[in-house]
């Protein structure tokens, strides 16, 4: 080895070794930044809101309510001060609300969708429409939220306002959709009668997706990239988000493969929620769809399958230049995202 060869490997080394050090110092770093308190438990299901920010005037009569995804947890929206969605709606001046799902456990293995879509989605809804004076409410439907609360939204249209859907899948069988062609063929009687799934046996199927791009490389940049302590701590707190994904309900998992992913009911016509019909040209709300074109998880086709199914006259869609993930934490996530939602949201008061 030449000299030139032997000194940039012993750099190599000391970056590396120096990187180690700082995420052995960022292990206790914390996750979430704005102050919430809970203003309604429905079972395990809790009902927060985001206290309004020092000096921000309020912008809209009505609340926001988040509608996150069950599969992982929430507070991906609210990562850091410079990487919160929720914080750039609060400096708009929205009254922002979010659902937390809770913890389940076996007492919940027979949950159903029924529970949380009509149950906790729609309780919590009527608890900010009796709040507020009867008024509909605005809804932000983020991933398989978004998908719940288009469900809800079909079924009892004067409960919404106005929708947001945010990485939302709509058809579940696009050639783009490998997670929907991997869960076709599960035997879901088989899934729900052997109980909870961890949320660690999701979280690897996810990452199957793109197994090298999503565990090698991202590991190997990290360690060769030399970055500070507020670049580690970042990395950090996704990492910690994405290896945080809570057990789901055998009945309800079950039923969202089977309905969904296997069916593509609710692009067809066919879906039933407490043997009602679920049409999504019941939804006439003004409707903004926002989606990522490099989504491995919901591919863009997914979403933008959402056009024209719907009855609303006042139909708007773009689509951002960022993954998944990317479309709460990237720059599109801090930045765009919830710039778009606030434009149009105060364009429609």
């Amino acid at each position: 080895m030449s000299a030139a060869a032997d000194g940039g490997f012993a750099q190599l080394t000391q970056g590396v070794l120096a990187t180690l050090e700082r995420l052995r110092a960022a292990r206790e770093v914390t996750v979430g930044c704005s102050q919430r308190r809970e203003v309604l438990r429905l079972g395990k299901t809790t009902l927060q809101h985001y206290q309004p920010l020092p000096g921000v005037r309020p912008a809209g009569r009505r609340p926001l309510l988040i509608c996150f995804a069950l599969v992982n947890r929430p507070y991906v929206l609210d990562l850091q001060p410079d990487r919160s969605l929720i914080r750039r709606l609060l400096e708009g001046g929205r009254s922002v609300y979010l659902i937390d799902w809770g913890e389940t456990d076996e007492s919940d293995r027979h949950t159903t969708l029924e529970d949380y879509v009509l149950g906790s989605l729609g309780g919590c809804i009527r608890y900010l429409r009796e709040s507020s004076g009867g008024e509909a409410v605005d809804v932000l439907g983020v991933c398989q939220g978004g998908t719940f609360a288009l469900c809800y939204t079909a079924l009892h249209p004067g409960d919404v306002a106005r929708l947001v859907t945010l990485t939302a899948p709509v058809d579940f069988h696009t050639p783009e959709n490998l997670l929907s062609r991997w869960v076709r063929g599960v035997d879901t009687e088989l899934l729900k009668e052997c109980g909870n799934v961890p949320g660690d046996v999701l979280n690897a199927l996810f990452l199957a997706l793109m197994p090298v791009r999503l565990t090698q490389h991202k590991y190997v940049r990290l360690l060769t990239g030399a970055p500070d302590q507020r670049a580690v701590e970042d990395f950090v707190r996704m990492e910690r988000w994405i290896f945080d994904s809570p057990p789901q309900a055998a009945a309800a998992l079950a039923q969202f493969v089977r309905l969904f992913y296997q069916e593509n009911a609710l692009l067809r016509g066919t879906l039933s929620l407490a043997q009602r019909p679920v049409r999504l040209t019941a939804v006439n709300q003004p409707l903004l769809n926002l989606y990522a074109a490099e989504d491995h998880i919901v591919p863009p086709s997914a979403s933008a399958a959402l056009r024209g199914r719907t009855t609303s006259s006042d139909y708007s869609e773009e689509s951002f230049p960022t993954g998944h993930i990317g479309m709460y934490v990237s720059r599109a996530g801090r930045e765009g995202v919830p710039r778009r939602i606030l434009e149009w949201l105060r364009a429609r008061e």
